[in-house]
């Protein structure tokens, strides 16, 4: 059993001066089982927090998700259950479960005090993931370490797959052996499902990810979160861009993104839009968001109660102060900023200028945070986090361990 290459990638990612909860996503399942007996074995003063997801799609599902809480309790861990409530989609379940999985576990392990989510995903997923996609599934390659999936319930959260090393039956025959026992989800060999029929053929181990391009030689985020890279950065790198740029989720499609790529390299002088960004090439690419674009419900109004925080546009966290507030885009509001504030406009690239948030407290003074900075003074100690620059580091692998701050 090679439970050593487990230790070593917790060892690797994981900030060991950090006191921070170590957030797990717990099924109940042998795979989630073997890791939350890894985790709460190496985590030494860490408190280790299991989440439970149910998704509300099984007849038994509440009574597994209190025999999960009631294991991981046992086991020494703190327990939080989770419900994918809400109306379930007839076309596409599969995908829409994931997500609404991800986003509930994202934002439980935030509210914990966790940046990163630890997930028992193993070889044989990966092998199974590979013979989805080989018939259409859109379904990703698990890596060890990436940036959560989902946006913006993911901002700040970063997920670890351990087990990649494992296949599942190692890990049943550990367990067994440890006289553990664990529970069994239908929906594994229900065939309607697509990876419950990749399970069930028995697909074949697949090679470790390709190593990832190393990040752009240069690039810079500006004030209002527009994006440049050279004309010669890699395709990843470029989709990664225009989503976080865009504050947006679902990446581009491969063939839109290969024409872009493939006119940025070859010099041409253009303007596109792509994934809800707008591409300037010029000598580089300027990556901003698309203002006109507002088919993904972006650049909605925005309204905050006291002390309230939203992410607004998938780019700027913003918390309200003593007074609630509205954010909206500066498009066509110009006008309503103070004179100094007209005047610093100059310095941002007019085209990212539409895109950028309003921010009007109640009975006060509209102001721009890309302008003014993140402390919303006049608005009782509310403040503005720009998201772009976080996310596109994380993107790009230039954040490989937890830090906690």
């Amino acid at each position: 059993m090679r439970l050593a290459e487990v230790q070593a990638a917790l060892d690797r990612r994981l900030d060991r001066a950090s006191t921070a909860p170590i957030a797990v996503g717990f099924s109940g399942g042998g795979d989630s089982l073997f890791l939350l007996k890894t985790v709460l074995a190496s985590a030494r003063e860490r408190p280790v927090l299991a989440l439970t997801v149910d998704h509300q799609l099984q007849a038994d599902s509440a009574r597994w998700t209190v025999e999960a809480l009631a294991k991981a309790r046992a086991l020494g861990a703190e327990a939080l259950a989770l419900s994918w409530i809400g109306d379930k989609p007839r076309a596409g379940l599969p995908a829409a479960a994931r997500r609404a999985r991800h986003a509930l576990l994202a934002t439980a392990a935030r509210a914990a005090g966790a940046r990163v989510l630890i997930l028992g995903h193993t070889a044989s997923d990966r092998a199974e993931s590979a013979a989805m996609r080989a018939e259409g599934s859109t379904v990703s390659d698990p890596r060890e370490w990436a940036p959560s999936p989902v946006w913006p319930e993911g901002r700040d959260m970063f997920v670890l797959r351990p087990m990649l090393s494992l296949t599942r039956d190692e890990i049943r025959a550990a367990l067994a052996q440890a006289g553990e026992t664990w529970l069994d989800d239908p929906a594994n060999v229900d065939p309607r499902y697509a990876r419950a029929r990749a399970r069930a053929a028995g697909a074949a181990e697949v090679a470790a990810p390709a190593a990832r391009s190393p990040p752009p030689p240069s690039f810079a985020v500006d004030a209002a979160g527009a994006i440049r890279l050279p004309r010669e950065a890699a395709a990843a790198h470029l989709a990664a861009a225009l989503l976080c740029a865009a504050g947006t989720e679902r990446p581009p499609r491969g063939e839109r993104l290969a024409r872009l790529v493939a006119r940025a390299r070859a010099g041409e002088t253009f303007t596109a839009t792509l994934a809800g960004a707008r591409v300037e090439a010029g000598a580089e690419l300027l990556i901003l968001r698309d203002a006109g674009e507002t088919a993904r419900g972006g650049l909605a109004p925005l309204d905050l109660a006291p002390g309230e925080t939203g992410v607004w546009d998938g780019r700027w966290e913003i918390t309200a102060g003593a007074r609630p507030l509205r954010v909206e885009p500066l498009k066509s509001r110009a006008g309503a900023l103070a004179p100094a504030d007209r005047a610093r406009l100059s310095a941002i690239a007019a085209p990212a200028r539409p895109a950028m948030p309003l921010i009007t407290p109640e009975g006060g003074v509209p102001r721009c945070p890309a302008l003014d900075g993140p402390v919303l003074a006049e608005e009782g100690g509310g403040r503005a986090r720009l998201l772009v620059l976080d996310r596109f580091e994380a993107a790009i692998g230039l954040r490989d361990q937890e830090t906690v701050t």
